[in-house]
């Protein structure tokens, strides 16, 4: 496509989209500021409470791959729907789960099904917007990812608070039920014959570039989603409440729904280069605040500047897997979505046990340290990439 008009309904398609990312975003998140309320009532210490949290970004990210096949032989709105109905009903039953176990089995299960909604928002808009500002809507889908971080980690605790963590998952699962019946408002972008599976998983890794993609999207996954779970619990263990923790980690989400608002203008503007060694730069700020000192207002303007950074590196990244295997962009973006929270899940969990013994700014530390190596990577690899023969300096084949 060589057009840069929107495809037409596309904003109304795109407002959908974002409800149904936003409410993703919205439960993966919302355990964050509960983790430590869950483990006092439950009988568990921080690093089994969060284990939850790695189960869900786990299973999140193995069954992407999953999720973008079945989409491209049902159709991708069809997909989300089935996935949204089955983690409102997990998520309900995970409201009444009688101990961590059984909770980390129900969270296990939302988690796979809301894995679906991500993805599969992705490659419509891969699928139905022009390639010159694709960035834009994919930009603008960021923009509603993190302003359901930013209700889940500031609601979730002022709602946990007063009525406690099981209202939270509750009203949560209440969303996406809702979700699965509006969304058949959005119309199915047209689907070509399908792959198989492991015929067109072969293409996906037989192109290094996508190879590349997958090693800085885990990465990123880790530093950002991974670690970022323990900010609201580094706050709590300097004696505040689950509430002003939880406001104090949606500086996170505010920060995407500011940048996200520099970024679109910039697309086309500015080269995919340079959008992301603004956010390279962002992220080693953003952790570079609380790696000096945990406090109140250090996990604030961290959190904002990490939004920054997702805003200004991950839509990058993303528009980048939208275009690395055209040809199999389904598969691209599972893979793409599966390697993030697969990362997500492996940062939460090596940090486990430092947390546990709240040994939180050694965790930001060394999180500090890797950014910087993400920070110089990613646009050294993206500015290769453009200068490759037959790229014309651009993303976009």
């Amino acid at each position: 496509m060589s057009t840069t008009t929107e495809p037409p309904g596309g904003r109304g398609a795109l407002r959908l989209l974002q409800a149904a990312v936003a409410t993703s975003s919205l439960d993966r998140f919302a355990i964050s500021p509960l983790l430590l309320a869950i483990g006092t009532e439950l009988g568990a210490s921080l690093a089994q409470s969060a284990a939850v949290a790695s189960a869900y970004f786990l299973a999140y990210g193995l069954l992407q791959p999953v999720w973008g096949m079945l989409g491209d032989r049902i159709g991708l709105v069809r997909v989300m729907r089935i996935a949204l109905v089955i983690a409102g009903i997990a998520g309900v039953a995970s409201a009444f789960a009688p101990s961590v176990l059984v909770l980390a089995l129900l969270r296990t299960i939302t988690g796979g099904c809301f894995g679906a909604v991500n993805p599969a928002g992705l490659v419509y808009v891969g699928d139905t917007w022009p390639t010159s500002i694709r960035q834009r809507a994919l930009v603008d889908l960021a923009a509603a990812t993190s302003f359901g971080v930013a209700v889940a980690t500031a609601g979730a605790g002022a709602l946990g608070d007063w009525a406690g963590w099981r209202v939270v998952l509750a009203v949560t699962a209440t969303v996406a039920l809702t979700l699965g019946v509006v969304l058949r408002r959005l119309p199915e972008p047209p689907r070509k014959v399908p792959s198989g599976p492991l015929q067109a998983l072969g293409t996906v890794l037989r192109e290094r570039w996508a190879l590349v993609v997958l090693v800085l999207v885990f990465g990123e996954g880790a530093l950002v989603i991974g670690v970022l779970t323990y900010v609201a619990p580094a706050i709590e263990s300097l004696g505040f409440s689950p509430t002003v923790s939880g406001v104090a980690a949606a500086g996170y989400g505010v920060g995407v729904v500011l940048a996200s608002r520099s970024v679109r203008p910039l697309v086309g503007r500015l080269s995919t280069t340079a959008l992301a060694t603004v956010g390279g730069v962002l992220l080693v700020a953003g952790w570079g605040v609380p790696a000096a000192a945990v406090t109140l207002p250090t996990a604030v303007v961290g959190g904002l500047l990490l939004g920054g950074a997702w805003a200004f590196l991950h839509s990058t990244l993303q528009n980048w897997a939208t275009s690395v295997v055209p040809q199999e962009r389904a598969t691209t973006i599972a893979l793409f979505a599966a390697t993030l929270f697969l990362g997500s899940a492996a940062g939460t969990a090596v940090a486990g046990p430092a947390a546990d013994a709240g040994a939180f700014p050694a965790i930001f530390r060394v999180t500090l340290v890797a950014s910087a190596v993400l920070a110089v990577a990613a646009p050294l690899l993206i500015a290769r990439y453009a200068r490759r023969p037959g790229a014309n300096g651009t993303l976009a084949q």
